[in-house]
């Protein structure tokens, strides 16, 4: 493996209510020297969450969504809080969003997302047996909630507004685990 670059400077070069884009200043093995920028992203990572109502049944969430400027059905997500391990928040996310608690999760894996250009981390979790437990979120409007069987998958996967990469990462998985 190749020995990792020496950063020669770091500056914050712009910020945002939500985004703070970071210069930072590498030299490599070979003498070569760049500079890149990247979003840095909230420092305590954000969870994905696979709720399983049952065996085959997951709940997905149709909520908007800005970056596309349209409605898009996904699977319930959100930043961890100060204080907050992942499988905290992906409780807490799933109460505010789908209306559930969960008495068994699974971290399933830590992705990145844009690694080259974004510092971020996103915990996906599988909740199981789940029971009612509605808690206020801070979403503008109320989420509908979407209940799929993973075993229609063909249809599942052709959802024209299902589109997220992380969210059909993380139903493949569980598919593949729960198999």
């Amino acid at each position: 493996m190749a020995k990792k670059p020496n950063i020669l400077s770091q500056q914050l070069i712009a910020e945002t209510r939500l985004f703070r884009v970071e210069q930072i200043g590498l030299e490599f093995s070979n003498g070569q020297q760049r500079l890149y920028e990247r979003l840095l992203g909230g420092e305590t990572g954000s969870v994905l969450v696979v709720p399983m109502l049952d065996d085959d049944t997951v709940l997905l969430i149709r909520e908007y969504s800005a970056g596309s400027q349209d409605y898009q059905l996904g699977l319930p997500k959100g930043r961890m809080e100060a204080g907050e391990g992942p499988l905290q928040a992906a409780n807490r996310e799933m109460r505010e969003e789908v209306g559930y608690g969960a008495r068994e999760l699974t971290l399933l894996k830590t992705f990145t997302i844009a690694p080259a250009y974004i510092r971020h981390q996103t915990h996906v979790i599988l909740a199981r047996n789940l029971f009612p437990d509605k808690q206020p979120g801070d979403e503008p409007e109320p989420i509908e909630v979407v209940p799929w069987q993973l075993s229609d998958w063909e249809n599942l996967i052709d959802q024209p507004d299902l589109t997220e990469a992380r969210s059909i990462a993380a139903l493949y998985m569980t598919r593949d685990f729960l198999s």
